[in-house]
This record gives structure tokens, C-alpha cells and sequence, in this order.
């Protein structure tokens, strides 16, 4: 038995959606989709700093885990967000981030601040 099949069916598939935008190209991809506010058709690799051979294995990593999907079309490919996955697992991170969040057991300050600075998004 893999240790990991000893923790809860939430846990283990949290643990999943973790692993799969856990990569900055995956995030990229899905930024992209939603601010795009439509289906992509063609190589979405026109439109991020990757190549195409690494942007077709985000592509799939995402697809396989049911975050976008591409549907054919002709020659060209439409990839678009699942919105319905997307939100089932932004409600699985809430519901698991919430007992965490209003935790009366607080860190102490000096050391939570040393590590903010990982937090700090470069603009």
C-alpha cells in the first residue's frame, strides 16, 4: 500500500490539484484561458514564451487532470477552461484553507515575517 492511500479521499485528491498546478507553466496556460475569455483555437504556444513541445505536455497535464479540455477541430485544437472542475476544486481548497485560516493558534510574528517575502509577487 502507498502511504499516501492512508490519508482521506479529499486529502489525496487536493494533494493532486496541487501537483498538477504546481508547475508556473500550467498557471501560465490557465491565466492565459481565463484572460482570454474565450476557447483557444490553433498552438497556444503563439501566445506564451514556451515551445510548443513543452506547452503540449502542460497542455495535457491539465487536460488529463480535467482543469481545460481541447476539443478538434479540423487541423486546430480548442482548449478552454472546465469551469465546473475549476470551481469544485477552488471550493475543496476553501473548505480545507478555512480551519486553518480562523486557527486561534497563532505563529509568532517575527518568524511568519521572515518568510513573507515569498509571497511578494514581482511585478
Amino acid at each position: 500500500m502507498n502511504k499516501s492511500e492512508q490519508f482521506d479521499d479529499n486529502l489525496q485528491e487536493l494533494a493532486r490539484f496541487a501537483k498538477v498546478i504546481s508547475h508556473p507553466a500550467r498557471l501560465a496556460i490557465l491565466k492565459f484561458l481565463a484572460e482570454t475569455k474565450s476557447c483557444i483555437s490553433g498552438d497556444i504556444s503563439d501566445f506564451l514564451p514556451l515551445s510548443r513541445t513543452t506547452v503540449s505536455q502542460h497542455l495535457r497535464e491539465l487536460r488529463n487532470f480535467g482543469l481545460i479540455h481541447g476539443e478538434i477541430d479540423g487541423l486546430k485544437i480548442n482548449y478552454c477552461l472546465c469551469n465546473s472542475n475549476i470551481e469544485k476544486y477552488i471550493q475543496f481548497f476553501e473548505s480545507f484553507f478555512e480551519p486553518i485560516k480562523t486557527s486561534s493558534i497563532k505563529c509568532d510574528s517575527t518568524i511568519c515575517n521572515e518568510d513573507e517575502s515569498i509571497f511578494n509577487v514581482k511585478s
